[in-house]
């Protein structure tokens, strides 16, 4: 009896432990159960957010392929426009080296001198636009506008183009002369007649030039100043035995002498070589020459046998043709742009020529041939800013002495002329640039100041 209780006790005791264990094993099911039902939430949440940012980069990698696809159809136009070559045709600004003037100088200048759709869709397309007489879109073959303080225009004007330049210029010297007529006795002490001169000289010319595209490379250009000019000198003339001062003035002013000039570009920069320019210039005698004003007689006036020789109305032209071939050089080195060029002036004589004195009386003075001029300039432009640009230069002339009767004329000789120049190139609107130049002289036969303001403006 015993054994089968203590049997039936482990029996129980047995199955107590089988009920416990299998309440364990349910128990630990159940919990797993709950566990992943109490994650599934969190994976779902986290597997959208995911899909959230998969869908957004998609998004921005669409919007990467859009803009890519913009950029290429926008460099695929312009290298349509870069092989269209010469029909292209865009507008310049200055910074800059319309310069109105490439050298390529011819100048400065102008600019090249520089159609304002294109000018502010290469400003859009963060380029600086520049022309020498060729298309915008070739960059590599346009030589960059600059601040114009030469003659000559600092670039050309492209093709069908038109440009008007309105300029004024204003030129002021004083020279003095003195002539000693006598014999020395002891050092220091001259016995004779002493002929002292001031001479001041104000000129006033207002222009208007116009310019024209011929080709991308080629312009002509037409320019008609009018002077207005007076004279103040101040003398003791010789042979008169008088101790006062006398001042003699003299003014005058009209159409002055019509120029007419063409440029073309030889060839672009390339290969460390610069931008080169030839140029050809005509200047007519259309205003008053020295001969046809009256001048105070030298030995015909009654109570005075010398006279001052001197005009009595001012002059506004110079009295002979000339023609003036020169090779001008542009040389783009950033931010620099380095200019200069070469001319030579030839003055064709005239024959039979006689000037009008007092009484209207006619003074025989035969064959005047004036002398030829070898000219150089040289300088550098250097960009401001995107409207703005600055220039500093210098030109040199020597002008040979003047012939009479293919003799040279007594006390002519060759003369030097230098000027030291500063200009400043400022771009109004896209068509309109101002340009101001000033000019000191180095010589004493070259003016001492020169301001000369222009205001190039295309169409």
């Amino acid at each position: 009896m015993r054994t089968f209780h203590r049997r039936r006790l482990r029996l129980l005791v047995l199955c107590s432990c089988l009920a416990c264990a299998a309440a364990a094993v349910h128990a630990q099911q159940t919990g797993q159960q709950n566990k992943a039902g109490r994650n599934a939430v969190p994976t779902a949440k986290r597997v959208d957010a995911l899909q959230q940012q998969v869908d957004a980069q998609s998004q921005q990698l669409d919007d990467l392929r859009s803009r890519l696809a913009e950029q290429e159809e926008r460099y695929r136009q312009l290298q349509e426009r870069l092989g269209q070559g010469q029909d292209t045709r865009q507008e310049a600004r200055k910074p800059a080296v319309r310069p109105p003037g490439t050298p390529v100088p011819e100048g400065g200048g102008a600019a090249t001198a520089a159609s304002a759709a294109a000018a502010a869709e290469a400003g859009q397309e963060g380029t600086r636009p520049v022309q020498v007489g060729v298309a915008q879109a070739e960059q590599s073959t346009v030589a960059p506008p600059m601040a114009q303080i030469f003659d000559e225009p600092s670039i050309l004007t492209p093709k069908g183009h038109y440009v008007l330049e309105p300029s004024f210029q204003y030129n002021y010297s004083s020279n003095d002369r003195v002539a000693l007529v006598g014999y020395t006795v002891i050092p220091a002490i001259l016995i004779g007649l002493i002929d002292v001169r001031e001479v001041k000289r104000n000129t006033l010319i207002p222009a208007l030039t116009g310019r024209w595209g011929v080709t991308n490379k080629m312009e002509l250009e037409l320019k008609v100043p009018y002077v207005i000019r007076s004279d103040n000198t101040v003398s003791r003339e010789i042979f008169t035995g008088s101790a006062v001062d006398n001042v003699f003035d003299t003014k005058g002013h009209g159409i002055g002498d019509v120029e007419m000039a063409m440029r073309y570009q030889i060839f672009s920069a390339k290969e460390n070589w610069p931008y080169l320019v030839g140029g050809l210039r005509f200047k007519s005698r259309t205003g008053k020459d020295p001969f046809e004003v009256v001048t105070d007689c030298v030995t015909r006036c009654l109570g005075n046998t010398t006279g001052t020789g001197l005009p009595l109305d001012a002059p506004t032209g110079s009295g002979f043709y000339s023609l003036q071939p020169s090779v001008t050089w542009l040389y783009p080195s950033d931010p620099a742009v380095f200019f200069g060029g070469l001319s030579y002036t030839y003055n064709f004589g005239r024959d039979n020529v006689s000037r009008l004195v007092l009484n209207n009386q006619q003074e025989e003075l035969g064959s005047i041939k004036p002398g030829d001029v070898w000219g150089i300039n040289f300088g550098m432009g250097l960009s401001i800013n995107e409207r703005s640009s600055f220039s500093l230069g210098m030109e040199l002339y020597s002008v040979g002495p003047t012939s009479q009767n293919g003799q040279t004329v007594r006390g002519s000789v060759r003369t030097q002329l230098a000027s030291l120049l500063l200009g400043y190139s400022f771009r109004l609107t896209d068509k309109t640039n101002i340009n101001v130049s000033i000019g000191a002289g180095l010589t004493r036969d070259t003016p001492d100041l020169q301001l000369t303001v222009r205001v190039p403006m295309s169409f």
